[in-house]
């Protein structure tokens, strides 16, 4: 009979079975502990194939900042394109988070800025939620979802709350976000169709000015959501 040892790749998932060299039976083992220990093996490793694979299913990671591929789409687009004279950046960190960071102003009839991606598919469905780990100043962000419109500024949106100088993770289901234009709710525009949208941003426009600084360290969709928002304290 030949031992086996579960395996698991580096993302927790499932990668197979490992199989060792024979095991002989040495005297006082009987034939029957060693059936047992087999399906004992066998019993865990199943169990390892289906935890692993509900878990890859049922979350995907979007944008992992210590990737320095994930920043290659992110963009920033402030007041400016309006003649404010906010300032907003990004920046990846030694850390491996992306900062958004900046001043805003609300001078000539400006008052926001915000980082995005640029525009490509990013597998979404309408049961799915946003999640994200980040660490704030204690200001109140905006989640912005984007789909295809023939509208200028149009998108999704949903207040993220953070903690000055905390990690958080925050949950956001995205049947809860709402149709904006130019900032103004459209309450008759519907849900947002996960399959259309094609690009994600983070945008501060608190009507507060001053300096501003938001560390994101990953966003995630988790499938299903759930009615309830898990937010939690972040290690």
């Amino acid at each position: 009979m030949a031992a086996c040892i579960e395996s698991t790749r580096g993302d927790g998932g499932f990668a197979g079975v490992e199989i060792l060299a024979p095991i002989q039976p040495s005297t006082g083992v009987s034939l029957m502990a060693l059936r047992e220990l087999r399906v004992l093996v066998l019993i865990v490793v199943a169990w390892g194939a289906l935890s692993g694979g509900a878990a890859a299913e049922g979350e995907r990671m979007l944008f992992d900042f210590s990737k320095p591929e994930s920043a290659k789409s992110w963009q920033p687009v402030n007041d400016g394109v309006m003649g404010g004279v906010s300032q907003g950046r990004f920046e990846i960190t030694e850390q491996g988070t992306m900062k958004f960071l900046g001043t805003l102003s609300l001078e000539n009839n400006g008052g926001f800025a915000s980082v995005r991606t640029r525009r490509t598919a990013l597998g979404l469905m309408s049961d799915d939620a946003i999640t994200a780990k980040i660490k704030g100043d204690g200001r109140e962000y905006l989640l912005n979802l984007y789909v295809p419109s023939g509208r200028t500024a149009y998108s999704y949106r949903a207040p993220i709350a953070t903690k000055a100088g905390e990690w958080i993770e925050v949950r956001i289901p995205l049947r809860d976000l709402r149709a904006t234009w130019f900032g103004r709710d459209l309450p008759n525009a519907g849900p947002v169709d996960g399959a259309k949208v094609d690009s994600i941003g983070l945008m501060l426009a608190d009507k507060k000015p001053g300096p501003f600084a938001l560390e994101v360290a990953w966003i995630k969709a988790t499938a299903n959501a759930s009615a309830k928002d898990p937010s939690k304290a972040g290690n």
